[in-house]
């Protein structure tokens, strides 16, 4: 808790769709950072949600940082949350996170404690804002998630697809509300922003709708800071890796894709090429490729860096990316070349072919793995040239220097308090 205050005495209420600890996957790291910067300005009171023992395990670690919270288990299987969202007429995704004592606490502290501003972590939270809050609401989506849905209903068929179609649907709803409620709504890459500004209702909202980048500790993200994973450094080379949650569709997508297309075109020219597929929850038809082809799925591990570590490219070959990829800046950040679609690198505005290679076809993708392992001298000067832009361009500090202006915070005055006034084109 730090004695800093923002708005006299206020406190903010900060409401996230998944525990900000520990950092481990994309939306966790955002949230982390975004919660311990808030935490900076005034005290924080949480209501968050648990996803598995892992999440629990982590509680001691938000309750040093927050003033109060509430963490809740997500116990709502999903597909009994899309039958109460099909009856209900609501998203699946607002339904899966409606929690009736995440509700109470959130009244509770509204009634208590001098709440000056509210910060809603992802679209799915915005439902706990009560109409009746007076103070100050800022809305992170950090991506389209409703774009998102509409991408998966084109892919898909059948009944999946019928219902990715009707979530985009209902959720570019709930996103346009969600923004005229908002005072100010933040996307991940200015990409992302326009993306949504075009999908908003007339143009009204446009000048409240800004942009707020992910960053990387770029020390922790080292090289030098740690060794590399032994399993990883006795399989052959090159040695390919793929990060990510593994139970999330587009990476599910991208690793089937590195697997099945991209890895046998490098073999056929690198016979000891492998691809390591890192990440919590992999699914079955992942899991049955381990050992086979030189594929390998290692699952959840405590610490990605000694795997990025023990790698001698990245390959992301996503073909549905939202947002800027964190695996992306982590491998970068980490001195690795990295092979990526020009999705996957949205958001992220390093020169290509020089910090990183993007190529969006199969055969290009592994074009570009064979010359980088072929060429000890260029993928050595892409290593450093992405070590170079991260510390450059994307340390979190200015990643998150918007977080004063948006909460209403002007300045700091010498008693420690802050005075308040809104962000420059933002009522």
């Amino acid at each position: 808790m730090a004695p800093a205050r923002f708005a006299e005495s206020g406190e903010i209420l900060f409401l996230s769709h998944r525990i900000p600890f520990p950092p481990d996957r994309g939306d966790k790291i955002r949230s982390h950072h975004v919660l311990h910067a808030l935490a900076a300005l005034a005290p924080v009171h949480v209501g968050t949600f648990a996803d598995d023992p892992e999440d629990r395990a982590s509680e001691q670690a938000l309750g040093l940082l927050a003033q109060s919270y509430c963490l809740v288990p997500r116990v709502l299987p999903l597909p009994v949350a899309g039958v109460t969202a099909l009856a209900s007429g609501r998203p699946v995704s607002l339904t899966a996170f409606d929690h009736a004592r995440l509700r109470t606490y959130i009244r509770q502290v509204l009634d208590t404690r001098p709440i000056a501003a509210i910060y809603v972590f992802s679209s799915q939270m915005g439902q706990y804002v009560p109409d009746d809050f007076s103070g100050r609401v800022v809305m992170d989506f950090v991506d389209v998630d409703s774009a998102k849905f509409d991408a998966y209903g084109e892919n898909r068929r059948s009944l999946r697809a019928w219902i990715d179609r009707r979530e985009g649907r209902l959720l570019r709803a709930e996103e346009a509300r969600l923004a005229s409620r908002a005072d100010v709504s933040l996307l991940i890459s200015d990409a992302e922003a326009a993306l949504f500004r075009s999908r908003l209702p007339g143009g009204s909202l446009h000048s409240r709708v800004l942009t707020m980048g992910n960053g990387i500790d770029n020390l922790l993200f080292s090289p030098d800071a740690c060794a590399p994973e032994v399993q990883m450094r006795s399989a052959g080379g090159p040695r390919i890796i793929f990060t990510g949650q593994m139970d999330y569709a587009p990476n599910i997508a991208a690793a089937m894709r590195a697997a099945g297309r991209v890895l046998p075109l490098v073999r056929r020219k690198l016979p000891d090429a492998t691809l390591h597929i890192v990440g919590r929850e992999p699914p079955a038809a992942l899991r049955a490729l381990h050992g086979h082809e030189g594929v390998h799925v290692w699952g959840r591990v405590p610490d990605m860096r000694p795997w990025l570590r023990g790698a001698d490219l990245a390959l992301v070959p996503l073909e549905i990316a939202r947002g800027v990829q964190n695996k992306v800046l982590e491998a970068m950040a980490m001195g690795l070349p990295v092979v990526l679609t020009s999705g996957a690198a949205t958001g992220i505005d390093a020169p290509d072919d020089h910090a990183f290679c993007i190529r969006d076809s199969d055969q290009a993708m592994a074009d570009a793995v064979v010359s980088l392992w072929e060429n000890s001298a260029s993928r050595t000067e892409m290593a450093l040239a992405a070590r170079r832009w991260i510390a450059t361009h994307a340390g979190w500090e200015a990643a998150l220097a918007i977080l004063p202006a948006c909460l209403g915070v002007t300045g700091r005055q010498d008693d420690g308090n802050f005075s308040c006034g809104a962000l420059d084109g933002v009522a």
